[in-house]
């Protein structure tokens, strides 16, 4: 974790990512509501200063927040008062840099205005939190930008430990030992129609694999596990891309939520 504290007593993380597509396709995707629902949750950004943003994160979990800058296509921040109790308010900037005709780096700065260190675990899973998504970005970016998006994020618990959650969760979709560059599909045997190219796997802080899909339907999918207080999680957000995106959505939620709930039930 590297939090970082300045004399106005500011205590911030920062990340940095190089993305595909020009600076315009960049600030679509992290700056407007539809652009961020195709990689992360779903979203609604009022596109100018004083506006509102909202995201979806999970069932009655909606985070709020204003619009502070605006200023496309390179700097786009919030500020989220309610994001965590009594916590202070949490700022979000996003600047994009150009590095080439179709290359970009994005940086993202967390702020809190604060000098207690009493959020700075949560700073720091935000740290861990985002590389994943990022990657999801990239995806979207280079084979799917600008196109419609249904997406999905069906989630179970596990009696046991998150390394053994993974375990069970990868062993069950076909993902177990999977490897960059590597095409994966879940077993037909029960497990909802899962298959394509595995581009990332991450065992840190969280354990999660990320697949470019060709079935169910072209899109992405993000499977992981992760703790959260005393419960051990199991998670999938799926993203769908095109004019059938939604409807393909549509179809799958009821076949993963049945699939989590007979093999991570929450009572778990």
């Amino acid at each position: 974790m590297a939090v970082k504290t300045d004399a106005s007593g500011r205590r911030a993380i920062s990340l940095e990512v190089e993305l595909p597509g020009t600076v315009e396709q960049v600030w679509r995707a992290i700056a407007t509501g539809p652009g961020i629902s195709a990689w992360f949750v779903p979203s609604t950004v009022e596109e100018r200063p004083g506006g509102m943003v909202s995201f979806e994160l999970g069932p009655d979990m909606v985070s709020t927040g204003e619009v502070t800058a605006f200023e496309a296509p390179r700097r786009f921040a919030y500020v989220e008062p309610g994001w965590n109790g009594e916590a202070p308010p949490l700022g979000t900037e996003f600047v994009i840099e150009a590095l080439s005709g179709s290359t970009c780096r994005l940086r993202l700065v967390h702020s809190l205005f604060t000098d207690a260190d009493d959020w700075d675990k949560e700073l720091g899973s935000m740290e861990t939190g985002w590389p994943p998504f990022f990657g999801v970005l990239a995806i979207y970016l280079q084979h799917f930008a600008g196109q419609p998006v249904g997406s999905i994020r069906p989630g179970g618990q596990f009696a046991g430990t998150e390394a053994g959650a993974w375990a069970a969760l990868t062993a069950k979709l076909g993902l177990a030992g999977a490897a960059p560059g590597e095409r994966r599909a879940a077993p037909a045997n029960g497990a909802p129609p899962l298959a394509g190219t595995v581009t990332r796997v991450d065992e840190g802080a969280h354990h999660q694999v990320t697949l470019l899909l060709d079935r169910p339907a072209p899109g992405v999918a993000l499977i992981g596990t992760y703790q959260w207080g005393d419960a051990v999680n199991t998670a999938a957000s799926l993203f769908f891309y095109g004019p059938d995106g939604a409807a393909e959505a549509a179809r799958q939620q009821p076949v993963w939520e049945a699939w989590m709930a007979e093999n991570f039930p929450a009572s778990a």
